[in-house]
């Protein structure tokens, strides 16, 4: 069943078309994925399609009662409102019962023998279950936990810009709609934060259009992907790796058609040409079509994003930590942590928010001096550093402008040499927006920009931090292919699980200790082992819970009459059967070149062991009967 239609949506952005005559159809259920090229107008599209852009030109129709739910890249929410009373938003009798019992909850904390807030407290259950709200609340609860929300009285005012990041989530996710559109929302959030985000999603209710830059999200929830290409929407059924295959088929097609069209306009102009005779009115409609094929166009010259490998030589020592330790806000990061970075190095640094990863990635790169301890920099490191947080880039620059304040030209490691102007058309920057003022290019597109800056310096040791976050999907894979044949030493911070798996053959975990655990292998390996491990905790676990259990119940018993004979006699026969073993290995030693009798005393030896073994259990059982029954 159709919940929204879409009709001919137009929009441009300056003298910049983002999408042209977009028709589409959003049913029930739905999964989108929505992707592109930043600056393609993902961004717009949602913002349109949830009333808070206007296109130039379309419409889109739905019912009546039609709620979509928008989660913009950036929080937008009241900073004077708790917690709670910004997720249970609205007028709906539910949120606004919701919020009211919230209330009254809290009065109810600071003034419990107050019989006015007690009345209000009655009247509020009995409208709770009117409005059946409980299980919106204990949702509202389970989610707000699964995205580590726990100060619900809080001002949001009073959160940090990751707290703010999931409150936004949280009420994205807690209100009822139709279409849910999530711009971003794994940006600043960490791994097992996601995988619970497409677990909950799985089962959200209504329908869902998402942009993301992680492909593993985007593979795991969407079962529909919307590619938006030069203006026009493509269409594709299935998940992200459905999509890369009927791409592939899609541009494979289009070069044929091209090269069809291409054939058929060269017969028809050699038959103009040629000047075959043919009736006035023929021979002016043959021109009139031939002039309509010269307009007619074709999307094969895909843009890619290509990096030169330029990298300055590297020496043998690259980084060195010695007794490192630093903590932050009273958390300890390090504690006289030692480390050593060697030429070819694919690092990864990985943890929960807030664990100190960039603030251990700062501490490598000398931007930070730790609390204690020593950090080497080799003489012929040259490090470049992509920062999660750069500065607001000048927006008075025009693109080229600000590329060339680092290096008018690259060199290639063959000794190629491109200039600024040849890597910004790698850049997905042609000749006609290199002097475009960067203030006018969207938020991916800056991200994409500074990128390029930090590689024109020609680094051998690269520092990324969370680079991943805003950059779109084609950027990334192109990105990644690059840091494959890039000679130098690569250190990131990310939380991207595919980038992680594609970049990084060693790992810093922070798992809660003072030293962040050494792995080497990619990020899915890491989780099979920590998986593993939880395997064999559990297994622990469940083995002492057991023992535990037996101490409880030999606490209930004493031995019984047969048990206390076995008592009496056990040590003996145990006393009896190792004598019986020193005996046999003496028989052994003495057989020579018997076989035949050394056979029949091995295999003697290997019943008695058994018995002894048997014996030795038994005896610690009814020891420990004894034991408890005692004490």
């Amino acid at each position: 069943m159709s919940i929204l239609s879409v009709e001919q949506l137009t929009k441009s952005f300056g003298d910049k078309d983002l999408f042209n005559d977009l028709s589409f159809t959003i049913t029930n259920h739905q999964r989108i994925g929505l992707i592109g090229v930043n600056g393609t107008g993902k961004s717009t599209l949602m913002k349109v399609i949830a009333g808070i852009d206007s296109a130039d030109t379309g419409n889109m129709d739905h019912a009546k009662d039609f709620t979509i739910e928008y989660l913009p890249q950036e929080p937008e929410l009241e900073q004077e409102k708790t917690v709670l009373e910004q997720i249970y938003y609205g007028d709906s009798v539910m949120m606004v019962t919701l919020r009211q019992y919230e209330q009254v909850l809290q009065e109810l904390a600071e003034r419990p023998e107050d019989s006015a807030v007690q009345e209000r407290m009655l009247s509020l259950q009995q409208k709770m279950d009117e409005t059946e709200a409980w299980e919106a609340s204990t949702a509202a609860k389970t989610i707000l936990s699964k995205l580590g929300i726990e100060s619900y009285q809080k001002k949001v005012k009073e959160l940090s810009g990751g707290q703010k990041k999931r409150v936004a989530i949280a009420k994205a996710l807690i209100q009822p709609a139709d279409l849910l559109l999530l711009d971003e929302p794994t940006n600043h959030l960490d791994n097992e934060t996601i995988e619970w985000l497409e677990e909950y999603l799985s089962s959200y209710k209504g329908s869902l259009i998402v942009v993301t830059h992680d492909r593993y999200f985007l593979n795991r929830v969407t079962n529909l992907i919307y590619e938006l290409d030069g203006g026009n929407l493509y269409i594709y059924e299935g998940n992200y790796e459905t999509f890369l295959e009927k791409k592939a088929e899609r541009e494979e097609w289009e070069k044929q058609a091209e090269q069809k069209h291409r054939n058929a306009l060269k017969k028809e102009l050699a038959w103009l040409k040629a000047g075959v005779k043919a009736r006035t009115t023929k021979q002016k409609a043959r021109k009139q079509r031939v002039e309509a094929m010269k307009e007619e166009t074709f999307s094969t010259d895909q843009q890619q994003v290509e990096m030169a490998i330029g990298s300055k030589r590297l020496g043998n020592d690259v980084i060195e930590l010695q007794g490192v330790s630093h903590a932050f806000e009273n958390q300890t990061i390090v504690q006289n942590f030692d480390y050593l970075v060697v030429p070819g190095d694919r690092l990864g640094i990985i943890g929960p928010n807030g664990s100190g990863k960039t603030t251990l990635l700062n501490i490598m790169a000398e931007r930070m001096a730790p609390d204690e301890g020593e950090v080497r920099i080799g003489s012929t490191v040259k490090i470049g550093y992509y920062t999660q947080d750069h500065e607001e880039l000048d927006g008075s620059l025009k693109v080229i402008e600000y590329i060339k304040e680092v290096a008018e030209v690259m060199h290639t490691a063959d000794g190629d040499v491109v200039t600024a102007e040849q890597m910004l058309e790698r850049f997905l920057f042609p000749r006609s927006q290199q002097w475009t003022y960067i203030r006018r290019l969207s938020g991916g597109e800056k991200r994409r920009l500074y990128l390029l800056r930090v590689l024109m310096s020609e680094p051998n040791v690269l520092f990324l931090d969370e680079p991943t976050n805003d950059l779109d999907t084609e950027t990334l894979s192109v990105l990644e292919d690059y840091l494959e044949q890039f000679p130098g030493v690569v250190i990131t911070v990310s939380h991207d699980r595919y980038f992680l798996d594609r970049v990084v053959d060693q790992l810093l975990a922070f798992e809660g200790e003072s030293e962040p655990r050494r792995f080497y292998g990619n990020y899915t390996e890491y989780l099979e082992t920590r998986k593993e491990e939880h395997k064999q905790n559990q297994a622990v676990k469940k083995a002492e819970s057991a023992q535990e259990e037996t101490r409880r119940n030999n606490r209930k018993r004493k031995l019984s009459y047969k048990e206390k004979q076995e008592w009496e006699t056990i040590e003996d026969e145990i006393a009896e059967l190792e004598e019986e073993l020193e005996s046999i290995a003496s028989e052994i030693e003495a057989s020579g070149s018997d076989a035949g009798k050394a056979q029949e005393l091995f295999q003697r030896q290997g019943e008695v062991e058994q018995d002894l073994e048997a014996k030795m259990e038994r005896w610690e059982e009814l020891s420990l009967i004894v034991e408890e029954s005692n004490g």
